[in-house]
């Protein structure tokens, strides 16, 4: 899990920079203010994600079924929440009807959410 925990830190931080530099760059052109906003807040908690991934799992030992799920947890909720903004931002470019991901984006904040407070919990519990 250590591993797995450490590629996807890395994967999303790349993700993000690839993604915020075709949000500005190419984006810019052909979404609407209101949807490149949305779509930077998609890479910006990406890359949120993508540090947390990458600190966690150099602390975690991955011992416990806590411990594995504060990091499944992450990275489940950042590809509910930034990619179904992603894509969201580009259902009219994709010429496709993608509304019913809309209360995916919600279901993947609380999974983050959820791995912040999970992460609380072990500090507080490992005495730290």
């Amino acid at each position: 899990m250590k591993t797995i925990t450490l590629v996807f830190g890395a994967v999303y931080g790349l993700l993000s920079v690839i993604l915020g530099a075709f949000g500005a760059h190419a984006l810019k052109k052909i979404l609407s203010v209101e949807r490149l906003e949305s779509f930077e807040t998609g890479v910006r908690y990406q890359m949120y994600a993508a540090f947390y991934l990458l600190i966690v799992g150099y602390i975690l030992k991955f011992e416990t079924s806590s411990e594995k799920w504060i990091s499944i947890c992450m990275i489940a909720g950042t590809i509910l929440f930034s990619f179904s903004i992603y894509l969201l931002c580009m259902q009219d470019s994709l010429g496709a009807n993608l509304k019913f991901l809309g209360p995916i984006t919600p279901i993947g904040g609380t999974l983050m959410i959820l791995s912040w407070a999970m992460l609380i919990f072990y500090f507080a519990k490992s005495n730290i």
